[in-house]
């Protein structure tokens, strides 16, 4: 596959998905405000983290670095939540399938050799952002 996005069906759907941002969402910024208000400031956002080889391995939304642990504030619909089990876009589903099993398989990519390294991997579901606690999130088993 090309990477390449297929056209927009309409101006309104261009529209919406220039919009969608990648970094400093909405359950992003909750999640951090949530970890300061706790008390765990210092935490580094987007560290980039390399293997013991100096291969890139990814850039979590929330890290911690001294203490090894890697937050990851997923959307709902573009990570796949099991919880919400969004329903697939009705058009250019030839498109959107292999990409979503593209995020999905990445995402589980990172967190095994996140985990692989030593660090402690805590995804946060868009749509669990109201039970989040930060102090089981930050206390290391």
């Amino acid at each position: 596959m090309s990477g390449v996005s297929p056209p927009a069906s309409s101006p309104a759907v261009r529209k919406t998905m220039q919009g969608n941002r990648s970094r400093d969402t909405k359950p992003e910024l909750a999640v951090r405000r949530m970890l300061r208000d706790a008390g765990f400031p210092g935490y580094r956002i987007h560290w980039r983290i390399d293997d013991s080889e100096g291969r890139y391995i990814c850039r979590p939304d929330i890290c911690y670095p001294g203490r090894k642990i890697a937050i990851f504030v997923h959307g709902c619909f573009w990570h796949r939540c099991p919880s919400c089990n969004p329903s697939m876009p009705k058009t250019n589903v030839g498109y959107w399938k292999p990409k979503f099993e593209r995020n999905v398989e990445r995402d589980r990519s990172k967190q095994e050799r996140l985990v692989n390294l030593g660090w402690d991997v805590e995804t946060i579901w868009e749509c669990e952002l109201d039970s989040v606690d930060a102090e089981s999130m930050m206390s290391r088993d």
